[in-house]
């Protein structure tokens, strides 16, 4: 039997219909994220604090190594959806009608799950590599050695003759699409169904190319609310992580259908 069925992944992703949606329903996920969150504070709040207190041991950390800083916190925005796991269970219970308790959400990072360990795993492979591949373009065609944030900024961020700056970014977003493509629905997908990690991916890639304007706002709202959430010594994340997280179920909830089978998407 081979390790990677593709021929399976293909029938399991055609039993889940995929809809489409208009250009600006992302806005309309973050409200209904927002109602999550305020109906359900304590395990979106403390997930965001503990995603935080890492982000800023990572910074104190790596406050004198540019490839580790930059390459991370891009990277941090790859890994971000396994980090919102469990709450997505969240929102799937308030749809019920039901609160999910602290206890009951941090239950989902008990690794009994082979999928959701194979998935954060891959998405962990993903992020070192984004950090590696960083570190090596910015050292290898820097016309001046750079080796603490302030020089990544001064020579490569803030240099107009360079073009170093516009490669670093242009690599960034090349690397992360197929990883957004490829997780957009897929880890709420897992937790809601029985599906493999493969059927799961390849639903993800249907739902974005049946819905490829919706999904690039939705990406440009991930990216700049992740990055505000950043700023100000990453305290806006508290709020933003678990805001995302539980938009990010609604987004699911709208484009796919898990009891469509093949005759939908």
């Amino acid at each position: 039997m081979p390790l990677i069925d593709l021929r399976r992944a293909r029938e399991e992703s055609r039993q889940f219909g995929s809809r489409e949606v208009d250009a600006l329903r992302p806005l309309r996920w973050l409200v209904l994220g927002w109602r999550d969150l305020l109906a359900c504070p304590v395990p979106g709040l403390v997930h965001g604090v503990a995603i935080a207190a890492f982000g800023a041991l990572l910074l104190a950390l790596a406050h004198d190594r540019f490839w580790l800083l930059a390459g991370a916190f891009s990277g941090f925005l790859i890994v971000a959806p396994i980090l919102a796991t469990g709450l997505y269970r969240v929102s799937s219970e308030l749809e019920r009608g039901r609160r999910t308790t602290l206890r009951e959400t941090l239950a989902v990072w008990v690794p009994q799950d082979g999928r959701l360990v194979v998935f954060g795993l891959l998405l962990g492979l993903a992020g070192t590599g984004w950090v590696m591949t960083s570190a090596s373009l910015v050292t290898g065609f820097s016309s001046v050695p750079v080796t603490r944030p302030v020089e990544f900024i001064r020579h490569v961020v803030l240099d107009e003759s360079s073009w170093l700056f516009a490669a670093w970014l242009a690599l960034g977003g090349v690397l992360a699409a197929p990883v957004f493509a490829s997780c957009v629905v897929a880890l709420p997908l897992l937790l809601d169904t029985r599906s493999g990690v493969l059927g799961a991916v390849l639903t993800s890639w249907r739902v974005v190319l049946r819905n490829p304007l919706p999904l690039a706002l939705w990406a440009a709202l991930l990216l700049a609310l992740t990055l505000a959430g950043m700023a100000g010594a990453l305290v806006g994340l508290v709020v933003v992580v678990p805001w995302l997280a539980h938009a990010s179920w609604h987004a699911y909830r709208d484009l796919v259908d898990p009891r469509a089978g093949s005759k939908a998407g």
